[in-house]
């Protein structure tokens, strides 16, 4: 599915996109990718069970899947990143903050592959992030923004495409079709912080929000941060 000129959703279960068992909504996050001259940016695996179906998606598109140069996780959970060690296999190189490689590197349950009754394959990032960083890739600067609470390392990145500020904003933010937020159910799920995060994230101005489950927000997705934070402040003190 195109979302803009260069930017695509390739994978995710809960727009029917990607399928992995019946009935089993939210086994298979989002997955997008970044078109470039230089090649392709992925943002999160999906599930690993879906990858020929993200490959088929992409392949639709005139995307070929040995053209990915980088996948960018926005955190550990299994539907996000439990395909990242077939990328790597591939040569792709894996990016992602220390909370979360430290997790993918490990396979624990911060992973959360009990919840999918799967084993998460464990896989070494190539690269760490820190909160605040600029990447430089294929030609594209990227901002890092560690929000941690859904799990401790969640991360939201950002960029400009078409002239819009577009961010990918992992689990952050819950899908319009199901609650204001993330899944509560991870090892390291924690309302303190996670409001800190909401907080932070209810300052960032942006065009489009692309999310780790379900709908974009197109029109003034600042607004649904806005009311996401104002559910937990009223929900979680």
């Amino acid at each position: 599915m195109q979302i803009l000129r260069g930017l695509y959703q390739v994978g995710g279960d809960i727009n029917g996109i990607t399928f992995d068992e019946p009935g089993a909504l939210w086994n298979d996050a989002n997955s997008y990718i970044l078109e470039t001259p230089q090649g392709l940016i992925m943002f999160d695996s999906g599930c690993g069970d879906t990858m020929e179906q993200i490959f088929e998606n992409m392949k639709y598109w005139g995307l070929q899947p040995g053209q990915i140069k980088y996948c960018i996780l926005t955190h550990p959970h299994l539907d996000h990143a439990g395909g990242a060690h077939i990328l790597k296999k591939m040569g792709v190189k894996l990016l992602a903050i220390e909370e979360t490689a430290n997790s993918v590197a490990s396979g624990d349950e911060r992973c959360c592959g009990y919840l999918y009754h799967k084993i998460f394959t464990p896989v070494t990032v190539d690269e760490i992030l820190t909160d605040g960083q600029t990447l430089h890739l294929l030609g594209v600067e990227i901002g890092v923004m560690h929000l941690p609470g859904h799990s401790m390392g969640c991360t939201a990145y950002n960029f400009i495409l078409d002239n819009k500020k577009v961010v990918i904003s992992g689990d952050v933010i819950g899908t319009l079709l199901a609650g204001d937020f993330g899944w509560g159910g991870s090892i390291d799920f924690n309302k303190k912080i996670y409001i800190e995060s909401l907080r932070k994230f209810a300052r960032v101005d942006m065009d489009i929000m692309v999310p780790g489950h379900g709908m974009i927000s197109f029109h003034k997705p600042r607004r649904r941060v806005e009311e996401v934070l104002n559910a937990a402040l009223m929900q979680w003190r």
